[in-house]
């Protein structure tokens, strides 16, 4: 027997912002398992009535929502919840961070630490083979203005730090000559916008590492390959275990 998902307890939406307040509360009642994969959304004009929206403002809900990854809009039939962790992409990340209840969702930190190692170790494999010389003369003119800033007693100024690490990074994956970890990368950066402040503080210790940079930087410049992922993944995993360690009670190593 086909099942049909309750969707009991949705709220009159603003109509304001009508089609996102519809969105959102669908999404969020997908990503926390309450509309599980498979279930069967009821006909438009029930979930019209219950948001209390035209359905213009609930097909283009659910047109976001299937463009994620979250439903299947068969036309002329039913809207289906799909296994979003098989049919999702990347761009989903920033939502699953925070959990059900509002709180940071450990596995999610772990991930996005993980993937930000694994994509920056990479990425600087590849730029000590396709690196230009723009980008290399970039990247040597970051790290002697970061090392000027910690000698000019800026080693705690978490916004300049900030700044710098992106503008690092930046040039590194930029002379990955990779499109795909420029766009991880801009995903990641998204994903832990929410705990920004509270992560470019957990992460102070890596991004005011002044030999750490110019050791990842030299192997860049010297074409070895091996050397340069050894040195970006050890300085990533500096922030890693650090952001781990404060999220989680488990070994971050």
């Amino acid at each position: 027997m086909t099942r049909i998902a309750a969707m009991s307890g949705f709220s009159p939406v603003e109509r304001t912002s009508v089609a996102t307040a519809v969105f959102d509360q669908i999404a969020a009642r997908i990503l926390d398992g309450t509309l599980p994969a498979g279930e069967r959304l009821p006909p438009e004009r029930a979930l019209t009535e219950e948001f209390g929206v035209n359905r213009q403002a609930l097909r283009e809900a659910l047109q976001r929502l299937d463009q994620l990854g979250l439903v299947e809009i068969r036309h002329g039939g039913a809207t289906r919840v799909r296994d979003f962790r098989r049919t999702a992409g990347l761009d989903l990340l920033p939502r699953l961070f925070l959990g059900a209840d509002g709180g940071i969702d450990a596995e999610v930190v772990r991930s996005v630490m993980e993937m930000r190692t694994a994509i920056g170790a990479d990425a600087a494999s590849l730029a000590a083979a396709r690196a230009t010389s723009g980008v290399r003369a970039g990247l040597r003119e970051t790290v002697a203005d970061l090392e000027s800033l910690v000698a000019d007693g800026g080693a705690d100024d978490v916004a300049a730090l900030a700044a710098l690490d992106v503008r690092f990074w930046d040039l590194l994956v930029e002379g990955s000559g990779n499109v795909c970890y420029r766009l991880s990368l801009n995903v990641l950066r998204d994903a832990y916008r929410p705990v920004g402040a509270l992560v470019d503080l957990l992460v102070l210790d890596e991004r005011r590492d002044v030999p750490a940079h110019r050791d990842l930087v030299a192997a860049v410049e010297a074409g070895d390959a091996g050397r340069a992922r050894a040195r970006a993944a050890a300085l990533l995993d500096q922030g890693r275990i650090a952001v781990l360690s404060h999220f989680t009670e488990e070994d971050p190593g």
